[in-house]
């Protein structure tokens, strides 16, 4: 009978929620105070939530429900699916548990509190940033990039031991690696998965080298050098992750005199999916010793959801605020009757796909004249530039996550090969940036997330996917405008069809009972390529 698995779900989510509370509390203290103490109970606490998934004899309680076949209630044999992939990954020694996570603590540790130098003053990311955006000498642009990579110098180390703890703890519970292990018991198939990314890496191609010749033409005039020239510090940001500002339009300009802050609560509460209340709890402006970047949190699967950010009056950090306001409305709005374990995104690449549709939106001409105040004609006349960026920006992401991606499966296939040469030369290959002369660094683990959200990079390409294609359904759902301001019916849809159901259905399935079909990348090839 299935009583006994409801007894253990009752007794699991008695230990398991206060205890992820309580992590999510002290990861939010470390990351918005960078105190040592909270970096410590942060990785105290994520060890022993960790730990709680470890007990060998209750995975083979779950197993054996499983195999057995007595579950069938969909609610109760999806939480007990869900369960056996959160036991499995954690069935190694408590000790090795408590090393991994406290590893990993140590790396976001160094990024808190790490600020570059540059003309001999520690600066913020936001600074660099803005260097790469506006200067126009190129030394000072490499300075500034150069500044930006020596975290990973400081990192590196770090990180090539927590690869091989996490590689001997996978291959331990008989996986390949790590990096396979992951996938599987995120209900991902690997080759599946690359089948996809190897597709729109060949989909993409053509259409990123002309987009990235036009480009270069524009920035090599603009430094005064041939194309031949450009190096990674001439473009937009340290990693040519986005596109840089169009001369055709500036973007900042429009949130030069407004809130970014101010904008994302009236947007969302325009589409009737109010977040007064997450902002509320949020720390969104730049503060010593705290987390430079930006993420959002649910503390407790009860409506306890957070943003931190630093934001400034530019289109990045507007972009930002939407992308973090859309994975907090999804958290915000789940169905409070689910139980704890469904209390969650379908997928964390829904969550991720919600997020980017909403980024994208500050590159909408309807969405400027309706919720920033753009003169009508001022949008109208700028649309043609917009979408044109638009896409460009959506090509410069995708072949920045395939960089990511083909890097991170190879960096735990083989952490022992040159990683440094492996690095740029999938940037080579895929950016087509040309790597800077004799250059030997370990310039990969600049980026946070190899250390601290492992195998995740996947689920940005597949939320970029999956965003044109919920977005595709929305604008039918809604009134059809592309901008979504003031568009209740849209948010509707997405509250009924997406949010509330939570974790309910396997992701495909939930796509498809939300936009009619599986996942595909159509409606990204149609709207982008």
């Amino acid at each position: 009978m299935q009583d006994g698995f409801e007894n253990f779900l009752t007794a699991y989510e008695r230990k398991a929620a206060p205890l992820l509370q309580d992590a999510s509390e002290a990861y939010w203290n470390a990351t918005t105070k960078g105190r040592p103490e909270d970096e410590e109970r942060a990785a105290r606490l994520m060890a022993d939530f960790r730990k709680l998934h470890a007990d060998p004899e209750a995975y083979t309680r779950l197993k054996s429900w499983r195999e057995t076949g007595e579950v069938t209630d969909p609610i109760l044999a999806r939480q007990l699916t869900m369960l056996i992939d959160a036991y499995a990954a954690q069935q190694i020694p408590l000790e090795k548990i408590e090393e991994i996570a406290r590893r990993e603590q140590e790396i976001e540790s160094r990024f808190t509190n790490y600020r570059p130098v540059l003309d001999g003053r520690p600066v913020s990311d936001n600074d660099l940033r803005g260097v790469l955006v506006k200067e126009n000498d190129s030394a000072r642009r490499r300075a500034a990039w150069e500044a930006s990579k020596l975290i990973g110098v400081e990192v590196a180390p770090l990180l090539l031991k927590l690869v091989e703890e996490r590689n001997k703890a996978a291959r331990d519970l008989g996986f390949e690696n790590y990096y396979h292990m992951r996938l599987i018991l995120d209900e991902l198939d690997e080759a599946h998965l690359f089948a996809i990314l190897d597709d729109l890496k060949t989909r993409t191609d053509r259409p990123f080298a002309m987009a990235k010749a036009e480009l270069d033409t524009e920035l090599a005039g603009r430094f005064g050098i041939a194309v031949a020239d450009l190096r990674p510090w001439h473009y937009a940001d340290p990693f040519f992750q986005e596109s840089p500002p169009a001369d055709a339009i500036d973007l900042d300009g429009f949130f030069l005199d407004r809130d970014p802050v101010a904008l994302t609560r009236s947007f969302y509460a325009g589409m009737g999916l109010p977040a007064d209340d997450v902002i509320g709890r949020s720390d969104l402006y730049e503060r010593e010793k705290k987390n430079q970047h930006a993420y959002c949190t649910d503390i407790d699967r009860r409506g306890d959801v957070r943003i931190l950010a630093n934001v400034r009056p530019n289109e990045y950090w507007m972009h930002t605020m939407l992308h973090e306001c859309g994975h907090a409305v999804y958290s915000k709005y789940h169905d409070p009757s689910l139980p704890f374990l469904l209390r969650d995104s379908a997928h964390i690449f829904t969550t991720e796909a919600i997020a980017m549709m909403m980024g994208r939106l500050t590159k909408n001409a309807d969405w400027l004249h309706r919720q920033v105040g753009v003169e009508a004609q001022e949008a109208a006349e700028a649309a043609r530039a917009l979408g044109k960026q638009l896409q460009l920006a959506e090509l410069i992401f995708i072949r920045w996550g395939l960089v990511m991606v083909y890097f991170e499966r190879e960096m735990y296939r083989d952490p022992g090969q040159d990683l440094n040469s492996l690095w740029w030369r999938l940037a080579k290959e895929l950016q087509m940036v040309t790597p800077p002369e004799g250059r030997n660094a370990p310039d990969y683990a600049s980026k946070i997330h190899l250390g601290t959200a492992p195998v995740y990079y996947h689920n940005y390409i597949l939320g970029t996917l999956a965003a044109s294609q919920i977005n595709k359904a929305v604008l039918k759902a809604g009134s059809g405008r592309d901008g979504l301001a003031g568009d209740v019916a849209a948010g509707n849809f997405l509250r009924e069809k997406i949010f509330s159901v939570g974790a309910r259905y396997h992701w495909n399935e939930m796509l498809k009972r939300a936009t009619g079909e599986e996942l595909t990348a159509k409606y990204f090839v149609e709207e982008f390529v």
